[in-house]
């Protein structure tokens, strides 16, 4: 394994695959940052794209098996 392989994110691997826009990324982050500044719990990005429908638990999967 690489260290490059190791760098890479869920949220860019998922649009590298197709699975999500860059826009999508983005609106994701943005919930996020959002969220962790007013204080609510910290929720990983592949959890907003899940719930906004952007991403199955499927396509997920297969991005965290990409990044082990």
């Amino acid at each position: 394994m690489t260290i490059s392989h190791l760098d890479q994110r869920f949220g860019s691997i998922a649009v590298k695959k197709g699975y999500i826009t860059a826009e999508q990324l983005v609106e994701a982050i943005t919930v996020q940052i959002r969220e962790n500044v007013e204080g609510h719990n910290h929720r990983l990005i592949g959890a907003i794209l899940h719930e906004k429908g952007y991403i199955t638990i499927d396509q997920i999967n297969d991005v965290l098996k990409t990044m082990i």
